[in-house]
């Protein structure tokens, strides 16, 4: 928190010229930061001013930033949600994310520096999020620097890290989902089958006991119903969560919207 305050008083200094900067760079024309980059969109209807909760999407395997700030499942549920959507530029278009520490975790961290610079962030809702490779990446950044970037909570969708892992931080929250009948990120069973497995990393390093909720559906669209188990008796208040649905390798439609509702006290709506 030490962190943000300090970048969140520099941005408070020069509002004007964060505001101008940040103008120049939104959808298709990246923000640089160094040789790197990312894209921006901002929410409708933002008045320039207030506070904004961060969204940090990372792009799946040999995509762009270009896309999820154009994409409906994705900057379609932020931009109706006053959330800022980031989406950084992975090298070669992929993310190096399968040991701890690398250079794109430094990026990730530069790039909410910049954001910071640019925008009034609201370092009580910086969300971390991604798809596919870009999934992982996210997972990477939230073991790695959950506290150090205040991550209040992981979405990842359809890719972990190795459930093994030991993680030297963690968000406040961490909430996953993953097709059944994925075979791209093949939906990683647990023991004898076991269908929570796939979020024993966060359990783990939130200090979750074994005792799970009752599995319960839900839906937004007709044609998907996802299954949810929850933890919400880990230490300090954190909580874990994970959506599990009978589909393959995709992001579930208003997903991301649901949880940002719920993150954020919204009712729940779609998209």
């Amino acid at each position: 928190m030490r962190y943000l305050f300090c970048l969140l008083m520099l941005w408070v200094v020069s509002p004007t010229f964060g505001h101008a900067a940040s103008s120049r760079c939104q959808l298709d024309v990246p923000c640089a930061i160094g040789d790197r980059s990312y894209h921006v969109k901002e929410p409708d209807g933002w008045d320039g001013a207030s506070p904004l909760p961060v969204l940090i999407h990372f792009h799946g395997w040999q995509r762009t930033g270009a896309l999820p700030v154009q994409h409906q499942r994705i900057s379609g549920a932020t931009r109706l949600r006053g959330v800022l959507l980031i989406a950084p530029n992975g090298l070669r278009k992929t993310w190096n994310m399968w040991s701890p520490e690398t250079e794109d975790v430094q990026f990730a961290a530069d790039v909410l520096k910049d954001v910071i610079n640019r925008y009034p962030v609201d370092p009580d809702y910086i969300f971390v999020s991604g798809y596919s490779y870009g999934s992982i990446m996210a997972w990477r950044v939230a073991c790695d620097r959950g506290e150090a970037m205040n991550i209040r909570a992981l979405l990842g969708i359809s890719g972990t890290l190795r459930l093994d892992e030991g993680c030297a931080e963690a968000p406040k929250e961490a909430r996953h989902v993953h097709g059944l009948k994925d075979n791209v990120l093949d939906f990683p069973y647990g023991p004898e089958g076991d269908t929570t497995y796939p979020v024993k990393l966060w359990r783990d390093a939130l200090g979750c006991s074994d005792m799970a909720s009752t599995p319960e559906d839900w839906s937004v669209v007709e044609f998907l119903t996802l299954t949810r188990t929850s933890w919400s008796d880990c230490a300090g208040g954190a909580q874990v969560a994970l959506d599990t649905h009978p589909g393959g390798h995709f992001i579930p439609h208003g997903w991301i919207g649901r949880q940002l509702d719920e993150l954020l006290g919204r009712p729940p709506t779609y998209p």
